[in-house]
């Protein structure tokens, strides 16, 4: 009888413990709250429009098979002409600047999983028009059918020779190779994907699905959502050594979306969801150390995103943007985040 009592005791604890394990920082209220989804909120991409910041876009996936990539203003109003609807559970998203075409014509590009598809999506911004002919497929020829769900995907632009990669990465994947990089080309046809490489280390620990590549320093980081942020090169031919697993022991739980404020001069910081415990950690671009820990106001967040340029009136200083579990998005200025 003793011994049952302890075990209660011991489970009491255990879940009276994870109740309180919210967190006890003071919470930052956002700028704005977007007008809501239909679905599920996921994972937001800004697009800066260079002519006029103020113009700039929020993009954000809604997860479900009847999903939509919504596009807000910096006001967080759905802005519906530029909204891509019709797409079957979009998971993650990320923008790229100045993809070539041809010789003479250079676009942004914005890209998604599109995971019942088994594919990944590619559009012009802010035009909003499809460059992959329905779509790339991703994760081909795995044995087991379960491997070839996308989730999370990242861009990277190669400082060196200006090509453009989709790292991606998967619901359910091997401990080993769980990410595909994929190089984009153009011919007379059109934009096509080509598999580069495969590689990462996964925990077996939950999932990965947050990814940011940090074009600058040609690193990537992703959440092995159990364990840390496993940090590898991004260029395919600087090899598959893992660089870093760090900040495992600030988080309660799944660490989730990455974002990378790039401040200049090689400064800045990696901003990571600590998911259930309702916070951002913050670490130092250079080492990768811990910073701080910030309480954003926002419930079970996905994925985040940020730039640290000028979009004016409220953004002058950067706009942070993270999803929020009530089918919307917060916008944060970003020095509130980082003062």
């Amino acid at each position: 009888m003793m011994k049952i009592k302890m075990i209660v005791i011991t489970v009491f604890s255990i879940v009276f413990s994870g109740c309180n394990q919210k967190s006890k920082l003071t919470p930052i209220t956002p700028d704005i709250i977007t007008e809501s989804t239909l679905n599920d909120t996921d994972d937001p991409a800004i697009w800066i429009n260079h002519k006029d910041p103020s113009k700039s876009i929020v993009f954000g996936t809604d997860k479900e098979t009847n999903g939509a990539i919504y596009a807000f203003d910096l006001g967080g109003k759905i802005i519906h002409e530029k909204t891509i609807r019709n797409i079957r559970r979009p998971n993650n998203v990320d923008i790229e600047y100045g993809f070539k075409l041809n010789d003479s014509t250079e676009v942004d590009i914005m890209v998604f999983t599109e995971r019942e598809k088994q594919q990944i999506r590619m559009f012009s911004v802010p035009d909003m028009k499809p460059l992959d002919q329905g779509g790339f497929k991703v994760f081909e020829g795995e044995i087991k059918p379960e491997y070839n769900l996308p989730m999370g995907v990242s861009l990277y632009k190669s400082p060196k020779n200006s090509k453009v990669y989709a790292i991606v990465s998967r619901k359910i994947g091997p401990r080993d190779n769980y990410l595909h990089q994929y190089e984009f080309t153009v011919d007379s046809i059109g934009v096509k994907s080509k598999l580069v490489r495969s590689f990462g280390k996964f925990s077996g620990n939950k999932e990965i699905e947050a990814i940011a590549v940090d074009d600058n320093y040609g690193v990537v980081y992703y959440s092995d959502e159990g364990v840390c942020v496993r940090k590898y090169y991004a260029e395919p031919d600087q090899g598959n050594e893992e660089l870093s697993c760090f900040g495992g022991d600030y988080f309660y739980e799944d660490i989730e979306g990455i974002a990378i404020a790039n401040t200049g001069d090689g400064t800045g910081y990696i901003l990571v969801s600590d998911q259930q415990k309702g916070q951002f950690n913050i670490f130092d671009r250079k080492d990768n150390s811990f910073v701080k820990a910030v309480n954003l106001s926002t419930v079970e967040t996905d994925g985040c995103d940020v730039v640290t340029a000028n979009l004016g009136d409220k953004f002058s200083k950067g706009l942070f943007v993270a999803m929020n579990d009530n089918k919307n998005f917060y916008f944060y200025s970003l020095d509130k985040v980082l003062k």
